[in-house]
């Protein structure tokens, strides 16, 4: 594409990341319908805005957190929860319980590492610049604060960052 491409009238960015955010809903929905249970060694890294609309997470966690947080679903979660719009589910922060409620609007990246699949999302919340955070260590994971296998390397990282003229 040249630079003198005119701008779309057609918000082709915002329709392509709310389809990728369907492909976490559809993943999440199908370990719902199953009992919660993640077949073989599926687990999944979920990085969210914390301050984006519609996040419900505790106030030591949203204290810990100010900006974004990553989860890991895999031995040791409940009640999740797929709706149209988010998911809840409840997870142990060092020993402690916690219920999140995430919509999918605020996710910025979703990862399973045991096939090397990740999305990367931009995020919707205005004037939030990722900021470096510490992982969100709850329990469940040996892998919690390390980087998922394949990270670094970007492979099978799906990346979409249309960028606007201004």
């Amino acid at each position: 594409m040249s630079e003198d491409a005119p701008d779309s009238l057609i918000p082709y960015d915002e329709i392509v990341q709310e389809a990728l955010r369907a492909v976490v809903g559809r993943v999440l929905g199908e370990i719902e319908q199953g009992g919660s249970e993640l077949p073989g060694n599926h687990h999944f890294y979920i990085t969210f805005k914390t301050g984006a609309a519609g996040v419900s997470i505790p106030p030591h966690l949203r204290e810990r957190f100010p900006d974004e947080m990553t989860i890991v679903l895999q031995n040791k979660f409940w009640d999740l929860e797929v709706r149209e719009d988010g998911f809840g589910v409840g997870l142990s922060f060092n020993q402690v319980p916690a219920k999140l409620d995430v919509p999918f609007a605020a996710i910025t990246a979703f990862v399973d590492p045991a096939v090397d699949f990740g999305l990367q999302f931009q995020a919707t919340v205005p004037d939030m610049a990722p900021e470096t955070h510490d992982d969100a260590e709850n329990d469940g994971s040996e892998s919690v604060g390390d980087a998922p296998k394949g990270a670094d390397d970007g492979s099978n990282v799906v990346t979409v960052d249309f960028g606007r003229k201004k």
